[in-house]
């Protein structure tokens, strides 16, 4: 969640209404267990706080029912602190918003000030398209049982707030009551989920999400863009889609074998049906508002001839058609519901689609929306118009019927496989396809690409694994005929190395007839993922060879001249540490957009950022804006990951501000940072040191990793076994046909490991390194300059600084005294002296005495939830070292309180990993 600059807020509400539900926790585990445990709660708390060495002592005498029960007080703790602190969070919000604005309103404000054209807002505002991408990535760990039971909680200490507010009273005592009871049905609810998700599971979460966006906060956003954009000579067209949203769930497949084409038809099919739910209401909101009457305005001759053209093909009920026989625009929006189911049991039953009878996409919804919307206007129903048709009007150009559009995505090498079987099968290379070479590869790809022939027949054996790649294809091409165009968009292909990575979907597409690169066709979009610090190293000569080749070219004019490239935050930073993981990307922007203007085409790119700092997370505000000038061309896609979803939109209030200030940040950068904000000769000098730096931290860090007994020492020092047992997403750890060790392992993993042990190197690591050998070269000013003066370097360094001050080595020793073998000490010293060592750069570069000295509310916070951390750690030490000295007769309870524990860390800091 963003947080803006405020000053000192006053938190003492915050931390009445955390004590509060500490309370009425510490009631419900006297009624729900015993008054023992509330005792057993408390005596461990404040061991922790003065005598750390009888913690372990006292935790070894417990049977292992009450070590469940004890993980279980402080993670409930937790799930409770973290609620009653997004309330605090959209009251503050409410509060700013009356008194200095929303953030569009101060964007309006910048902008104006900036003496933008009409013209040119104008421009910026038909390619302004901002996209969060929801994915399925396995970092929520708390139930969706769990979620909603807390939603509960902060309703009602919200509406117990506006109640203070307005008339005086909270009714305190019936509050206390309801939330009593929610607490104990918390206790009784089991936060460990008994199976892994199915894709279809994962599914059903972000539409729980997208469903109440679309009811409340997307409308909210794109009426307040609207007002800002109509007030700098711009009004936007009600059906401009501003703000749209995409997902991978149901369409990632690499790496998941449990998402097939089947899935992803299972998962379309359940978007629409939430889809076009959201948007029966939506138009049912019209139904209720909308009552003209002809005896007083008359209906425009276009609403009467689609009126009547609606009544010959559906079924509407008599009594609708007399109730309603003098208010057209009513009828009207029974024969849009009508449509509506129709199209909801096309889908289910997998019929055609009937022009007149059900809607294909949302195009038909919005054209029959526009009708009521000009009779209105031309009507003296002008304010009607403007005001709730255009908001649903833009809420649906935003969702579509799909709620969401679905990303694609498979491995690289995937692709070649089932190409390896169709190019053997030819007999017409002098060796086998998988034997060529990357040059032989590529120049073989782009002539397949350009030619007439199909490549793959009916006499082409595929084997099982490259059938199921190939029929995505077919499964793209079959939505796209069932669902409309919008439906699938982009094909992402992961681990991209080079040009033919690129080319051997776009050929497997021809093959399924989504692709004519000789009729200028493109169904779909192909978007390289770049993930290792090579790759983004490489950004512009792989964009360079794509688009010097006139089939491929011919795609990305296709696609309305767009070319999206994906950016990975996980894995570069997996490799190759922070500092350098993010000056790649931040270079190879450049470089990207460079070579975009080169060839005339625009430049859309998708961030694939993480939760956490060490996978790319961190304020999206000053992260779109510390973007290089001119990469941000209006259109933009984010992913937003596991528990950013619930942290993000889980209020209304936190959804509508994490909505708009992304959009605002978007609209800021196509106008106000077409252009860099400073001299070439500053940036060239800044950029120079900036490599140093990170090249110093990529050592530092590749030095960490790469030496003999890491891996050992991960394992022992983590909890990292079990994240397959908390079954919080369907994907495998770690990618197939990969060795033992780190190296297969997925970046979500890694920093899970580091962040249960509080230890967190990927964030911050190699960092110290990097900033005193520039220091060290006498660079201290200029290193200075850039921290008060580059957006880019002064937010890199605010989210290593938070990723140091959620790092405590203390408890982090607590593990390596505990779980590691001593002939591996040396690595946690090496750890020790780095993070000491980035301390002390970062405070002499601040100017600061403590980390986070100019946050003292987000200091006081972490210094909080330390205290009821440190119970939960000790506790999980113990049970690792008991997990594993018991082996394979391991008890089953035993197990639970260690996953408890994993999930109570995770609550506590706000994230898994």
């Amino acid at each position: 969640m963003e947080t803006r600059d405020t000053g000192q807020t006053d938190d003492t509400q915050l931390r009445a209404d955390i004590r509060r539900l500490g309370n009425l926790l510490g009631e419900s585990l006297v009624r729900q267990a015993s008054p023992q445990l509330l005792e057993l709660v408390e005596e461990v708390r404040s061991l922790v706080r003065t005598d750390p060495t009888a913690v372990t002592r006292r935790l070894a005498r417990l049977e292992v029912t009450e070590e469940v029960d004890l993980a279980r007080a402080f993670a409930t703790y937790f799930h409770l602190a973290n609620i009653a602190e997004q309330v605090h969070r959209a009251r503050d919000l409410r509060r700013l918003r009356v008194e200095s604005g929303g953030w569009l309103e101060r964007a309006c404000t910048e902008i104006a000030a900036a003496g933008i054209s009409p013209e040119r807002v104008t421009e910026a505002a038909e390619r302004l398209e901002v996209r969060p991408v929801f994915t399925a990535h396995p970092t929520e760990a708390a139930r969706r049982s769990i979620l909603a039971k807390l939603r509960k909680v902060a309703d009602l200490l919200e509406s117990e707030a506006i109640d203070e507010a307005t008339i005086g009273c909270a009714h305190t005592e019936a509050t206390d009551a309801r939330l009593a009871e929610i607490i104990d049905m918390l206790w009784q609810t089991d936060e460990l989920r008994v199976e892994r998700p199915e894709p279809t599971d994962e599914a059903r979460n972000a539409v729980y999400y997208l469903a109440d966006l679309y009811r409340d906060a997307a409308g909210q956003v794109l009426t307040d863009l609207s007002q800002v954009l109509t007030h700098l000579g711009a009004p936007p067209r009600s059906q401009e889609a501003s703000l749209r949203f995409g997902t991978w769930i149901g369409g990632d497949r690499d790496g998941n074998p449990f998402v097939t084409p089947d899935v992803t038809r299972q998962v379309l099919i359940m978007q629409h049906e939430h889809g076009i739910a959201a948007a029966e209401g939506a138009v049912g909101e019209l139904l209720g508002e909308l009552s003209v009457s002809e005896a007083i305005q008359p209906a425009t001759p276009e609403l009467m001839e689609s009126l009547h053209a609606d009544l010959e093909h559906l079924d509407i009920a008599k009594r609708f058609q007399r109730v309603h026989s003098e208010e057209p625009i009513r009828l009207k929006a029974r024969c849009i519901i009508a449509k509506l189911g129709n199209t909801r049991r096309r889908h289910a039953e997998g019929l055609e689609h009937r022009e007149g009878v059900d809607y294909l996409d949302a195009g038909g919804l919005l054209a029959d929306l526009q009708l009521i919307r000009d009779s209105l206007a031309r009507h003296r129903g002008q304010l009607a118009a403007r005001g709730i048709v255009d908001r649903v009007m833009r809420t649906v150009a935003a969702f579509g019927l799909q709620l969401a559009t679905l990303d694609v995505r498979e491995h690289s090498d995937a692709h070649h496989e089932v190409l390896a079987e169709m190019f053997d099968a030819t007999g017409e290379l002098d060796r086998t396809y998988a034997s060529l070479s990357a040059d032989e590869r590529n120049q073989l790809l782009a002539r397949e690409l350009s030619g007439h022939r199909p490549l793959s027949s009916m006499y082409v054996d595929l084997t099982e694994a490259n059938r199921k790649t190939f029929g995505v294809f077919s499964a793209i091409r079959d939505a796209r005929k069932q669902f409309g165009p919008e439906v699938v968009e982009s094909y992402i292909i992961s681990m991209t190395h080079d040009a033919a990575d690129v080319l051997a979907p776009a050929i497997l597409a021809r093959e399924a007839g989504l692709i004519d690169v000789h009729a200028r066709r493109a169904d779909i979009g192909f978007v390289p993922l770049l993930e290792g610090i090579e790759e983004l190293n490489n950004a512009d000569t792989l964009i360079d060879s794509l688009l010097s080749l006139p089939a491929y070219r011919g795609i990305v004019e296709a696609r309305g001249n767009v070319q999206e490239v994906m950016l990975g935050y996980s894995d570069s930073n997996k490799e190759s540490g922070i500092a350098a993981s993010q000056w790649s990307i931040q270079a190879a922007q450049r470089r990207l957009r460079d070579t975009a203007a080169k060839y005339g085409v625009r430049l859309r790119l998708f961030h694939g950022r993480g939760g956490t700092v060490g996978r790319g997370g961190g304020p999206t505000y000053e992260a779109i804006l510390a973007q290089p000038s001119g990469t941000l061309d209006g259109s933009i896609k984010i992913t937003e990951q596991g528990e950013v979803l619930s942290d993000k939109y889980t209020l209304p209030a936190l959804a509508r501000e994490n909505l708009e200030l992304t959009v605002a940040a978007s609209l800021k950068a196509t106008l106000l940072h077409v252009e860099p904000r400073h001299d070439t000769a500053v940036l060239d000098n800044w950029f120079s040191i900036m490599d140093q730096i990170s090249q110093e931290a990529k050592q530092s860090y590749r030095d960490l990793v790469t030496q003999e007994g890491l891996a050992e020492y991960f394992w022992a020092v983590s909890p990292t076994e079990l994240l397959g047992a908390l079954n919080i997403g369907s994907r495998p750890a770690k990618r197939p046909n990969m060795a033992a060790g780190l190296d297969g392992l997925r970046a979500i993993p890694w920093v899970f490991g580091w962040t249960q042990s509080r230890q967190i190197v990927p964030g911050w690591y190699g960092v110290g390194t990097g900033l005193k050998a520039a220091r060290e070269a006498g660079l201290s000013e200029e290193i200075k300059d850039m921290y008060g003066s580059w957006r880019f370097f002064g937010n890199f360094i605010s989210n290593v600084e938070m990723t140091l001050a959620k790092t405590d080595l203390d408890i982090a020793r607590l593990y390596v005294d505990s779980l590691v073998p001593p002939h591996l000490h040396s690595i946690f010293d090496q750890i020790t002296e780095e993070y000491e060592r980035t301390c002390a750069e970062l405070l002499n570069l601040t100017g600061g005495s403590q980390l986070l000295e100019t946050n003292p509310q987000l200091q006081r916070t972490f210094i909080v939830r330390d205290r009821y951390l440190a119970p939960l750690h000790h506790l999980q030490v113990s049970l690792l070292r008991r997990y594993r000295s018991e082996g394979d007769a391991v008890d089953p309870q035993l197990k639970r309180a260690l996953l408890v524990t994993v999930n109570g860390i995770a609550a506590g800091l706000r994230n898994t990993g």
